[in-house]
């Protein structure tokens, strides 16, 4: 019985390799065509790290940067940590993330001195400088702008606090202006307006003037009128101002009038 097994077991794990080794034919084959896609297809059909390493390597060969890192990230095979770490740095600088490249290079150089990371090491370490000085110019040169367009807006704000206040005392001298022109309006109205009835008094006195000049110029009236008037009143019983006719004038009754 336990030889049944035994044979059964080794038919099994023969039908596994046998399976694995065509998998791993196929994939082989299609990596050296460029074919990365089906060749990760074919490596993820097996089940042990040196596959999954190759399957990394197809995708990161692919461009599938991220995909590739977290097959990375699952390897354990001690005899694979090297090459895994130096392909997490390269991967990891693909997508930007530079300070985990760096580290992965660091970590690959731990276990052994290569060259190829030496160099992409020092390669991102220098990236990294100018990028931090890069930022820091744009950062410096964003700030110049943002103070710049702050004293902008201040001055625009002062500007315009400026002609407001501008406007407002423009509009009361107008108003104050306005209002002397108005004044010096009505004053001189008021001046028109007496003398006009100085003017007016004036006429109307020389014309009272020029009636009394009149009446002056007319002859008195003779003593034989003054007689006469006074018997014509006496007669009617109206007493009169007129002074009594004497009797030494009797004789001018006979003169004509």
């Amino acid at each position: 019985m336990r030889f049944l097994i035994t044979i059964f077991s080794l038919v099994i794990i023969l039908n596994a390799s046998i399976l694995d080794f065509t998998y791993l034919n196929k994939a082989k084959e299609a990596y050296n065509k460029k074919d990365y896609k089906t060749a990760s297809k074919y490596y993820s059909k097996v089940s042990n790290d040196e596959a999954k390493f190759d399957q990394a390597n197809s995708l990161y060969k692919a461009k599938d940067y991220k995909n590739a890192i977290k097959l990375y990230d699952q390897i354990q095979d001690k005899n694979l940590q090297f090459k895994k770490l130096h392909n997490l740095g390269n991967s990891y600088a693909h997508i930007g993330k530079i300070d985990q490249a760096i580290q992965s290079y660091k970590s690959a150089l731990k276990i052994k001195e290569d060259k190829d990371t030496k160099y992409n090491l020092k390669l991102l370490e220098q990236q990294k400088k100018k990028n931090q000085k890069n930022n820091k110019n744009k950062k410096n040169k964003q700030n110049q702008k943002n103070k710049k367009k702050n004293n902008k807006n201040k001055q625009d704000k002062n500007n315009k606090n400026n002609k407001k206040k501008n406007n407002k005392q423009n509009k009361n001298k107008d108003s104050k202006n306005n209002k002397k022109k108005q004044d010096k309006k009505n004053q001189q109205d008021k001046k028109q307006q007496s003398k006009q009835q100085k003017d007016k008094k004036k006429k109307k006195e020389n014309k009272n003037k020029q009636k009394i000049a009149k009446a002056k110029k007319q002859p008195p009236i003779s003593n034989m009128e003054e007689r006469k008037w006074q018997k014509l009143l006496n007669q009617k019983g109206i007493k009169t101002l007129m002074l009594p006719i004497s009797k030494g004038d009797k004789q001018n009754e006979t003169k004509p009038w």
